[in-house]
């Protein structure tokens, strides 16, 4: 009997490249998952306008149902653009801190369906979106051609490294083994921080803080 043939990592490109970030660009549109590069570590990636590449995420990973997904925008405009009832003080901490290795995670509403349409139940919480705006010109710039994209760190649930062989497209440009910081913004304009990542708490503290004192 005819052997099967061994089955083919997906293709590598070079994000430097223009070419490179057009073709992952399409594969996303078309409703791909790919290895994207961000300033933290690299993470797959699923575009926001095909439910289904997320559910692919899911798969890759072997991720918990329950584990929720976060979006990715290429900056605090982006996000304006949906129009979502953010207190000033919320608004002036995130652009203060974007792009960089900060998530806000904040309250759904009618805003996110502006921003991620058929995706707003396959992104984070039934209640909250965890919103990232990475300090890394790639990913933003693809977010920029694509729209929104929901991203998650590039290693299976529990360990470290992940197979390149259920990806459609892997951008290669650097490695980053950081952490990012994860915060709740609360509605009592307070933020409690859920974990702590390559920016100290006591500093994301600090900018908070000093932003709430000139507000008062």
């Amino acid at each position: 009997p005819k052997e099967s043939s061994p089955e083919t990592p997906c293709p590598v490109g070079n994000s430097r490249l223009t070419g490179g970030l057009l073709k992952i660009a399409a594969l996303l549109e078309e409703g791909g998952v790919c290895g994207i590069p961000t300033d933290t570590v690299y993470a797959l990636a699923a575009s926001c306008k095909n439910p289904q590449a997320i559910e692919k995420i899911y798969n890759i990973k072997d991720r918990p149902a329950e584990k929720p997904i976060c979006i990715c925008i290429s900056s605090v405009e982006q996000l304006v653009e949906a129009k979502p009832p953010f207190s000033p003080l919320l608004w002036e901490f995130m652009r203060n801190v974007y792009p960089g290795g900060i998530s806000c995670i904040v309250s759904k509403g009618d805003w996110l369906f502006k921003l991620v349409g058929p995706a707003y139940d396959r992104v984070g919480t039934k209640d909250s979106i965890m919103i990232r705006v990475p300090d890394h010109t790639v990913t933003c710039h693809l977010c920029d051609i694509t729209g929104p994209l929901a991203i998650t760190s590039a290693n299976p649930s529990g360990e470290v490294k992940i197979s390149l062989l259920h990806l459609f497209f892997f951008v290669c440009f650097n490695r980053h083994f950081l952490t990012q910081a994860c915060l709740t913004f609360l509605s009592t304009g307070t933020i409690t921080i859920v974990r702590e990542g390559c920016v100290p708490a006591v500093k994301v503290r600090q900018i908070f803080d000093r932003l709430k004192s000139t507000m008062v």
